[in-house]
């Protein structure tokens, strides 16, 4: 189930008048509670455990999606990499280890940029893009929402 399905599904349930509706599926729970202030909604996603590398051996990876990259502007050259993810946003695997990746840095596909924790699990989000590094968009240990921007890379 997509973020589109889950709004229009929320969206739906508002207009419908129901106070409560739980939808369960194989790997998600969705439960959207409404009232005459808010509606709250609660999602659930269970990931499948990967083990990660020896030298990160407190990361875990998981089968999320990888990070949406997509223009800035228009008229703008750089390539902004957003969060494929809702969680904690690191730039190093732990207090003691060095960033990921500093302004100035140069990446290729494939390498780790960062980490975002998310109910307990440490994601791995690599880049789709090589480049530069020109910006990062978020403090270390800040929480992050999906699609939210997070570093701004120079593709030339």
């Amino acid at each position: 189930m997509d973020i589109k399905e889950i709004q229009n599904l929320i969206k739906f349930v508002a207009k419908s008048g129901a106070s409560e509706v739980k939808l369960e599926m194989e790997d998600i729970k969705i439960t959207i509670k409404t009232g005459t202030e808010k509606t709250e909604t609660t999602i659930v996603q269970a990931a499948p455990y990967v083990s990660a590398p020896s030298s990160l051996a407190p990361i875990a990876s998981t089968a999320s999606p990888d990070p949406v990259v997509v223009k800035a502007d228009d008229d703008s050259k750089y390539l902004v990499v957003k969060s494929p993810i809702i969680g904690t946003f690191y730039r190093k695997s732990s207090p003691d280890k060095p960033n990921f990746v500093e302004v100035g840095s140069e990446i290729n596909v494939g390498d780790t940029v960062c980490v975002i924790e998310a109910m307990k699990l440490f994601n791995e989000i690599e880049s789709e893009v090589s480049g530069k590094i020109v910006k990062v968009l978020v403090d270390d240990s800040s929480p992050v929402e999906y699609d939210q921007p997070l570093f701004l890379v120079d593709p030339s």
